[in-house]
């Protein structure tokens, strides 16, 4: 017969093993982006800031020993699917998390979901997730498409600007992207015009803009697209004839390339290398030392990311079969975020500030974006009432 002693210390010897299991526990993160082609840019952003998240955390994220895949999408949806079903089925990974282009993500997160794992989304911000397609195991540590365009739309409003030209490539953000804009903006706008995705000649519509002859301008032209774009608006003389605004378009991922073409150039968006707050300046400062140039938002998600998945396994001691305890300690976003504190919503997208930059002249001469006014605070995107999850 088994004394009661004798069924503790059966119970405390399970406890230890049990323990020790999960010490011994590797976790999986498979990071999807973009590595290649005009876009790669974005990706070695965005890789270099998780490898400074793991640096952070001493290479363990939430205690454990840590494996990070990483995988190339070539900014193509079909790729980017494989790549998850590889990461999925070949190395076994607990987390899915990157991914730069709406419609990439749009064939990931269903297939990451769908398998059980869990989606961390660290820059696509496509509408249908925060939406009908909500799902609790899907965190978005970047925001919802259509907010930022949201803020610049409210901001350009707000100072009475008209007659404005609009142009975006024509893929899922493009839409989501002039959608926001949109709901904000409701003076006139001139045309709304939507180009071939990774385009790099912009002569044609240069020439359509002129004819135009707007007001301004407003653009969503990402990466190696916002570089061609802005250096031929600026060659052609636009400039100074109609102000050019934008969104994820001139930032610190473009920027050493347009140098002063971007002057004067406009963005509103939820971070910046100069956002004040103690995780921030650790962050960009790390950053810099380590890569030898300064971040970009792209980055600051990714890394965001990491420690989100971080707060989550430490909240559940290393437990990875504890999907509920992971799903509500991330819900609370209890981490040194880089845009400092934020909430999430009910879809998991976040509550947080937007503020309005412009590209000036820093203090060692290098063109930089500076944090001008706060547009929007603690804005909530528009489509968190139409997901299920309460």
């Amino acid at each position: 017969m088994r004394t009661p002693r004798s069924a503790a210390v059966l119970v405390l010897v399970a406890g230890l093993l049990a323990s020790q299991a999960r010490a011994a526990e590797t976790l999986k993160i498979g990071f999807i982006t973009t590595l290649s082609g005009p876009q790669g840019v974005i990706g070695k952003h965005m890789k270099d800031s998780v490898e400074l998240a793991l640096d952070h955390l001493g290479r363990k994220v939430g205690g454990l020993e840590t494996e990070v895949t990483y995988g190339d999408d070539q900014a193509k949806p079909d790729v980017g699917k494989q790549v998850a079903d590889e990461m999925l089925k070949k190395h076994r990974v607990n987390f899915v998390a990157g991914v730069i282009w709406s419609n990439v993500l749009l064939a990931v997160a269903p297939t990451v979901t769908g398998s059980g794992t869990f989606m961390i989304d660290t820059n696509a911000g496509a509408h249908e997730f925060a939406g009908k397609q909500c799902h609790e195991l899907f965190f978005a540590t970047s925001w919802q498409n259509d907010q930022t365009p949201e803020a610049m739309g409210k901001y350009m409003q707000d100072q009475g600007i008209t007659d404005v030209y609009v142009l975006a490539p024509n893929y899922a953000a493009g839409k989501d992207m002039v959608t926001g804009f949109k709901r904000f903006f409701k003076n006139k706008i001139v045309d709304e015009v939507y180009t071939k995705f990774g385009q790099q000649d912009y002569q044609a519509e240069i020439s359509q803009i002129r004819a135009a002859n707007p007001k301004a301008v407003f653009v969503f032209y990402p990466g190696g697209m916002g570089i061609q774009f802005v250096k031929q608006y600026v060659q052609a003389g636009l400039r100074e004839q109609y102000p050019l605004y934008s969104v994820y378009t001139v930032d610190e991922v473009t920027l050493p390339a347009l140098g002063d073409a971007a002057l004067g150039s406009w963005e509103t968006r939820y971070w910046s290398p100069d956002l004040k707050n103690e995780a921030n300046a650790k962050y960009v400062g790390d950053f810099r030392k380590k890569f030898g140039y300064t971040p970009s938002y792209y980055g600051a998600q990714s890394y965001d990311g990491i420690l989100l998945i971080d707060s989550a396994v430490r909240a559940v001691k290393g437990d990875l079969s504890n999907k509920k305890g992971m799903i509500a300690a991330m819900s609370r976003a209890d981490f040194r975020s880089t845009r400092g504190k934020f909430t999430y919503n009910t879809n998991h997208f976040p509550i947080q500030n937007f503020y309005l930059l412009k590209a000036v002249k820093g203090g060692g001469g290098e063109v930089e974006m500076q944090i001008q006014k706060t547009v929007f605070e603690n804005h909530k995107d528009a489509y968190y009432q139409e997901c299920p999850m309460k």
